[in-house]
């Protein structure tokens, strides 16, 4: 079992959540239940997955909580995108997002790759 709290992907991913709600507090109110929930939602699933993995009584199951991670970072990445298409983001802060989604994305790849 590992110490979720002392994970820097975990730090980090908290971080970045905190990043797209801000972000996506600016979008148009008729993407409440569109663009900003679905990102919301990814975003939130990041630290969670690495939490409930670290739970997890094997290394097995932990690097399938971080596979999850990882799905939901590639969506995240996606929905970036479309907000930029959408013009709802600016390039600025894409770029700005998606340096912080791709530490993520390799810390946590790294990770799991230790754990089997």
């Amino acid at each position: 079992m590992h110490r979720f709290k002392d994970l820097e992907i975990w730090k980090k991913s908290r971080v970045f959540c905190t990043k797209i709600y801000d972000i996506t507090s600016e979008f148009p109110e008729s993407e409440k239940f569109g663009l900003t929930n679905q990102l919301r939602r990814a975003a939130v699933s990041i630290p969670s997955n690495i939490a409930e993995g670290s739970s997890r009584s094997s290394n097995k199951d932990f690097a399938r909580f971080l596979q999850i991670t990882l799905g939901s970072a590639y969506e995240i990445e996606t929905q970036l995108l479309i907000s930029l298409d959408l013009e709802f983001i600016n390039q600025t802060k894409l770029d700005i997002l998606l340096k912080d989604l791709e530490s993520i994305v390799k810390m946590t790849s790294k990770f799991k790759s230790t754990l089997k």
